[in-house]
């Protein structure tokens, strides 16, 4: 399968997906702000990793991630329903951190002094 074959099958997954989350009545999904961050299918469509993130702590991530792990054989209907695949992918779902990993970095950028600060620390000194 071409490159922009693939790419654009992994929106399409993306997309059912996303527009499926409503429908699954666990309340760690339907009670919370739930999103697809990304999704990646292997090549040989094997297997498709998605990652999910929930608006608010690691907890609620990690509890929304087993409730679509439950929900996985009504998600797979859906995708079905939808695209026509030769081969449906292994749905594996994963917690997407990557916006805790973002503040980190920024708490960490703002910590380092700049060097406006430094000028002025050489300018008390002189």
């Amino acid at each position: 399968m071409a490159n922009h074959n693939l790419g654009r099958l992994t929106e399409d997954v993306k997309r059912e997906l996303s527009a499926a989350l409503p429908e699954i009545k666990d309340r760690h999904v339907s009670g919370e702000i739930v999103s697809i961050s990304r999704v990646e299918i292997t090549s040989d469509l094997s297997y498709c990793k998605i990652y999910v993130s929930v608006l608010g702590d690691e907890h609620k991530t990690a509890e929304a991630v087993k409730a679509l792990e439950k929900a996985a054989g009504f998600l797979v209907r859906k995708i079905n329903a939808r695209i026509r695949m030769r081969k449906m992918p292994r749905l594996i779902f994963l917690p997407d951190n990557s916006q805790e990993y973002y503040e980190k970095i920024s708490r960490i950028l703002d910590s380092l002094p700049t060097a406006a600060d430094e000028n002025d620390e050489e300018q008390k000194g002189e």
